[in-house]
């Protein structure tokens, strides 16, 4: 959610002074882009990643505030579930060798920080949707101290009037209900930030919408949700179900969810800023004393405190981002496609294919967007989260395509022409979009492994349903540490 908040109840006056101020936020948002206030040095990145705790036999650990504790790390953070915490990796350069000192600093911090879990009993796995996570797991008790998520529970709660319904179909089918937002927590993922121009947002917020159904075939690792085996990234549908503050009612209106692929092509990042004022009720609404036209008029920079709060609330797959570092603005594409895991050099193969994907496709004279109607990019999307590596997708110039395919013929070449442009040196392009190319060669990412794993335990050896689960998990974690990138893992 990103902000912090302290109320515990809101009146209609607090609702009705929040949503004036959002529109105070976005008059001031206007009158900066029409002044081009925004830091517009050399591009950064950053990466946020979620991960899961186990105890020594891989079931979940609800000790977040222990592992915190024992970390004393402030790039280590809570997260929704006792069973998560997060990890913010500081900015860097894209250019030169800087994936590369990304990833060594990952696994640094990493390694460091679960070695200090383990003190409390816990590991840390980056995997997308816990296998172990079972529906005992899900009560509101297993919603993190910090006094936030309590109110943001509460506020779903009071929006949508009744528990949230939890069907699933996919190779198994799953209908459970929830009188919490914890299965929300069940879905971690990596986050990839990247700081752009006003005037290049939109190129760069339409080839990330573009190429995510592409991003999560590859990326695929969330097989296994209470036990059942679903879809190959089932973090996704969990995710739009376990957010959902509509009513049935509602959602037969049309009324659009919070979690939100989108539904237009965009040409200025004002249009996902005043969507969201627009079609969404405040679900915190806190107000803070600033007044962002006064703070404009005398030289400063606003925080927007509203307008940022407001939309860390709506869960668009590629979200746009205000913020302000050293009292300078900019702006970022925040991609949230991906799942955790399944190691750090697999995370910064995706990332490289991202990063180089998109550049070349803002830069691009005949944009794919111009090619391509939005639903298409949002049906792959939905049959990438369905079939994973294995899914058909449509692109311009191509037709429909497997993915796998259409990575190796088409876009990596793409991917490695805009890691050139931005900079990145010849050996850490080839040695990440390699990961990329062999997870396509031969057909295995994340997702395809675990679910051959535990078939391997499950359907074809001795192992119950739970314990085979676990067996997997365990195997999983012993190869993640290792950093094998996951194309390598066996199946023996």
């Amino acid at each position: 959610m990103g902000e912090e908040v302290d109320r515990v109840e809101f009146t209609r006056a607090d609702r009705t002074a929040f949503r004036n101020q959002v529109h105070r936020n976005l008059d001031a948002f206007a009158r900066m882009l029409r002044e081009s206030r925004f830091e517009a040095e050399r591009p950064m990145t950053g990466i946020e990643i979620e991960l899961n705790l186990v105890d020594e036999k891989c079931d979940p650990a609800f000790k977040n505030a222990e592992v915190l504790s024992a970390i004393e790390d402030d790039a280590f953070q809570t997260e929704l579930g006792r069973f998560n915490i997060e990890i913010n990796v500081p900015p860097g350069q894209i250019d030169g060798t800087g994936l590369e000192k990304m990833e060594q600093s990952i696994r640094a911090s990493l390694n460091a920080a679960d070695a200090k879990a383990s003190r409390t009993g816990s590991s840390m796995v980056t995997i997308g949707i816990l296998p172990t996570l079972m529906t005992e797991h899900i009560s509101r008790e297993a919603i993190s101290a910090n006094p936030r998520y309590t109110l943001l529970n509460d506020q779903v709660f009071q929006a949508r009037g009744e528990d949230v319904q939890i069907a699933i179909d996919g190779i198994e089918r799953l209908q459970v209900t929830a009188d919490s937002i914890v299965p929300e927590a069940a879905c971690t993922s990596t986050q990839f930030h990247l700081q752009v121009t006003p005037e290049a947002f939109p190129r760069y917020w339409n080839a990330a919408q573009a190429i995510s159904g592409v991003q999560l075939a590859i990326g695929a690792n969330s097989p296994f949700l209470f036990g059942k085996e679903l879809m190959r990234e089932t973090r996704i549908a969990l995710f739009e179900q376990a957010a959902d503050t509509r009513t049935h009612e509602l959602k037969t209106q049309g009324v659009r969810p919070r979690v939100w692929f989108g539904e237009r092509w965009i040409t200025s990042i004002f249009d996902l800023f005043e969507e969201n004022s627009r079609y969404y009720p405040a679900l915190l609404p806190v107000t803070s004393d600033e007044d962002p036209i006064v703070v404009l008029d005398r030289g400063d920079t606003p925080a927007l405190s509203e307008l940022r709060l407001h939309n860390g609330t709506i869960y668009r797959w590629n979200r746009p981002v205000y913020d302000v570092v050293r009292d300078k603005p900019h702006l970022r594409v925040e991609n949230r496609v991906l799942p955790a895991g399944p190691t750090v050099v697999d995370t910064m193969a995706n990332g490289a294919f991202y990063f180089g994907l998109v550049r070349t496709l803002a830069d691009d004279e005949r944009p794919i967007w111009s090619q391509m109607s939005f639903s298409a990019a949002e049906e792959n999307f939905h049959e990438a989260a369905r079939q994973g590596i294995d899914a058909e997708v449509f692109w311009p110039g191509v037709g429909t395509a497997r993915a796998t395919e259409l990575v190796l013929r088409r876009l990596l070449p793409m991917a490695s022409r805009g890691l050139d442009s931005w900079g990145v040196d010849a050996e850490v392009r080839d040695r990440l979009l390699g990961i990329i190319e062999q997870r396509c060669l031969t057909n295995r990412n994340g997702a395809s492994w675990q679910a051959d794993e535990f078939h391997r335990l499950y359907t074809k050896g001795s192992h119950g349903r739970r314990d085979a689960l676990r067996g997997m998990l365990s195997r999983y974690r012993d190869h993640m540490h290792a950093n094998t990138p996951v194309h390598e893992w066996p199946v023996d």
